[in-house]
């Protein structure tokens, strides 16, 4: 059993991505407790057992602990009294109690598909984190005046007193070289992030979130509101991602592909479930285009290169194009020597237009130079805010969130959006959903392998130990009702499938083998003794069902705490304890009374087989 228990914690070692890093720990802690739990079970207990297990009188006692333990006894006498009798009523109807607990575990996984598909269940950190994004373009300035009517806007949401700090982080940083890696989509002045903490003692931040999202937009019309993962755990599972679903179209065409994600953007908006839907690459930052006039330039002894040097020389510095270098030659220092006009100085588009144009060729004609407005016409344009490439291509993400709806549901329907318009491409664009459903589906792959893997290779070691394939057969048809339990007990406390679910089905298939091989083990005992199937299936089911109860107790019991989702982000393990306790339940009750009925009914076979060929030689050899 201990074997057992220890195999089928191995998948977890195997898993790829986030399940790996979090769940192999607890698979660790599991084997080494399991080894160490057996040795001792074969050297201290023995020798325990021999020392403080006396034979106990029967005589009245004052002790209330005493009367306490008998009254128990006898409680407990009456259950498996109770027990024997139904179990021998289902083993005598074998035949047909075997279909319909089938029946009813083909039933409950019925319900796969109303349970819903998340990659892990969200948890309340007590903070959110808001990003706002004005238009493109905006001053950082304006921003912050934006952002400080936006956290008016929150603390009236928040109720009095829950609201603990708020922290506001807006714009780029205006130095040449930006050390700062940012995942929140921060493209300009004109974005910027507002955390806040709320207090202990809150309304769900979920709540308050929800009702954020129908309030800023219209608040603020003209300006996108987004939610991004706040906690540390939520940052891990989207990858750095700003979102958990990602549609991402990829190309060199980002013309084509914007008209692709704007009809996109539209469809995606009314999948239900799916919000802050938004475009992460604007593409209408301002601009200001100079056309130069080139005839008119050539007239008048000027070149492109003189008028743009001219340009960037003013509007910029020299450094640019022509660096220039001081040698101090007191301290051996190179000090730069950069010419600039003041920016303050250009603060409108005539200013640019009168910026002097400086030409060696001119000059030799003319004393006054030419000014930018003579030799060029200017006009308004607009350009990508930000570049973003995948696998050297250019990308354009329409990121979207998900609330009050599973992902797997959600997922499903973006996918067929996203197939649909995949159809009407233009060559050389790709689009690809990506985000955390890619992660889920992945893990969900190795996680089931994994649960496969687990049954197959105990069955192959309680084959090897019972030197027989029928009898480790009868162990593991335990396992389906498990399962349905799984399901059922999901259901019924309305718990999405996710990870951690999957992790607890894994830890249930060990403790439910592990069960049903006290029960076979000693059926096969008394079998072996007087050859008749139906009398040792009863009586190995009532001689184990005081270990059988105990040891499925134990386990349910230390799974309730986790499936209460108690403390700080309880909620990420609730479902692994809610799996346990379903799977447990069922798979206690298919030990106690489905596999006994299943040894019944095929050693029952077996024996009847036997005991005709053995007529059969007694009357060839007559």
């Amino acid at each position: 059993s201990t074997l057992c228990i220890c195999i089928v914690f191995l998948p977890m070692f195997f898993l790829s991505g986030v399940a790996r890093y979090l769940f192999a720990p607890l698979a660790e802690a599991v084997i080494f407790a399991m080894i160490a739990s057996y040795v001792l079970s074969r050297t201290l207990v023995p020798t325990l057992a021999m020392y403080l297990l006396r034979h106990k009188s029967t005589a009245p006692s004052r002790n209330p602990l005493v009367n306490f333990q008998r009254a128990f006894e006898r409680g407990f006498e009456r259950l498996r009294s109770a027990y024997e009798f139904l179990l021998t009523r289902l083993v005598f109807s074998r035949r047909t109690f075997l279909p319909v607990f089938l029946g009813g575990c083909l039933l409950a996984m019925l319900l796969v598909p109303f349970l819903g598909q998340d990659f892990f269940p969200s948890s309340d950190s007590g903070q959110f984190t808001l990003h706002l994004r004005a238009k493109t373009g905006t001053r950082i300035e304006e921003t912050a005046r934006l952002a400080d009517q936006v956290e008016a806007s929150i603390r009236e949401t928040v109720a009095p007193g829950e609201m603990d700090s708020v922290l506001d982080n807006l714009g780029l940083p205006y130095s040449p070289m930006n050390t700062m890696h940012l995942t929140n989509g921060i493209v300009g002045a004109g974005d910027g992030d507002i955390y806040v903490s709320l207090t202990e003692k809150h309304h769900p931040t979920a709540d308050y979130v929800a009702e954020l999202r129908k309030k800023l937009p219209r608040q603020f019309p003209g300006v996108t509101f987004y939610f991004l993962p706040a906690d540390i755990t939520t940052q891990s599972l989207t990858f750095g991602l700003p979102a958990p679903s990602d549609v991402q179209l990829q190309g060199s065409d980002m013309d084509s592909a914007n008209t692709q994600a704007q009809s996109m953007l539209a469809e995606l908006r009314t999948v239900p479930g799916l919000v802050d839907v938004r475009i992460q690459q604007p593409l209408d930052y301002p601009t200001l285009e100079i056309n130069i006039e080139r005839t008119k330039a050539e007239q008048g002894g000027y070149t492109t290169r003189d008028i743009s040097q001219s340009l960037l020389n003013s509007l910029s510095s020299s450094f640019q194009l022509t660096p220039m270098f001081f040698l101090n030659w007191k301290n051996g220092v190179n000090y730069n020597l950069v010419a600039q006009n003041p920016q303050y100085t250009m603060d409108s588009i005539q200013d640019i237009e009168n910026i002097p144009v400086n030409s060696a060729m001119a000059q030799q004609q003319r004393t006054t130079p030419e000014i930018v407005g003579d030799l060029a016409s200017m006009g308004r344009g607009h350009e990508a805010a930000v570049v973003n490439h995948y696998n050297i291509r250019r990308v354009m993400d329409i990121y979207a969130a998900v609330q009050g709806r599973d992902l797997g549901a959600v997922s499903k329907d973006v996918q067929r959006i996203v197939d649909r318009h995949r159809k009407g491409l233009p060559r050389g664009t790709f689009i690809d959903l990506r985000g955390q459903v890619e992660t889920m589906k992945s893990s969900y792959t190795a996680l089931l392998g994994g649960l496969v893997f687990a049954i197959v290779l105990v069955y192959m070691l309680i084959v090897v130990n019972f030197q027989s394939w029928l009898d480790p057969f009868i162990i593991i048809t335990a396992l389906p009702a498990a399962l349905a339990g799984i399901v059922l007990f999901l259901f019924i406390v309305h718990t999405t499938l996710s990870v951690p679910a999957l992790m607890g089905a894994i830890m249930c298939m060990g403790v439910a083998t592990a069960n049903s091989i006290l029960v076979v083990s000693f059926a096969k005992i008394r079998f072996e003794e007087h050859r008749d199937a139906v009398l040792a299936a009863i009586e190995a089911g009532t001689t184990r069902f005081r270990p059988v109860c105990m040891t499925a107790l134990a386990m349910i019991i230390g799974m309730v705490p986790m499936a209460l989702g108690l403390g700080d982000g309880g909620e990420q393990n609730a479902p692994l304890g809610r799996a346990v306790i379903g799977g447990l339940l069922c798979a206690t009750i298919a030990t106690l009374a489905f596999v006994p009925a299943v040894f019944a009914l095929l050693h029952g076979g077996a024996a009847k087989k036997e005991s005709a060929q053995t007529v059969q030689g007694e009357i060839a050899h007559a």
